[in-house]
């Protein structure tokens, strides 16, 4: 058990970027990032099981963030938006992937801290 110490402290992962850590924008990016050359709207929004409005609202946030390039263009007189990740998206994207490892390891850590604490309380 956590002392009241340690729960005063808590755990404060500044490091885990807002923009990145919303769930439909978190699937952007990963989409983006596992395909550098960058995809299309209809692409990414099968991909992330987003409707037109809420991928073109979370598109709009990255952009503006510059964490993601948007180009329009026309495609058989059809309009065609093509996403592709930033080198500043990219970075950022690793970055808070570094802070989601650190908070795996220090759940890992507290629950072997857990366990060797209830195994020392074990009669012997």
């Amino acid at each position: 058990m956590r002392s009241r110490k340690q729960a005063r402290q808590g755990f404060v992962y500044d490091a885990l970027d807002s923009v990145i850590h919303e769930r439909a924008r978190l699937s952007v990016l990963t989409a983006l990032v596992t395909h550098p050359k960058g995809l299309g709207f209809a692409d990414v929004k099968a991909m992330c099981a987003l409707t037109d409005g809420n991928l073109s609202r979370h598109l709009q946030v990255l952009k503006t963030a510059k964490l993601i390039e948007i180009t329009k263009d026309m495609d058989n007189n059809r309009p065609y938006t093509f996403c592709r990740i930033t080198v500043v998206g990219r970075k950022r994207y690793l970055e808070y992937l570094a802070v989601l490892e650190q908070m795996i390891k220090d759940v890992v850590a507290g629950e072997k801290a857990e366990a060797a604490g209830d195994a020392a309380q074990l009669p012997a």
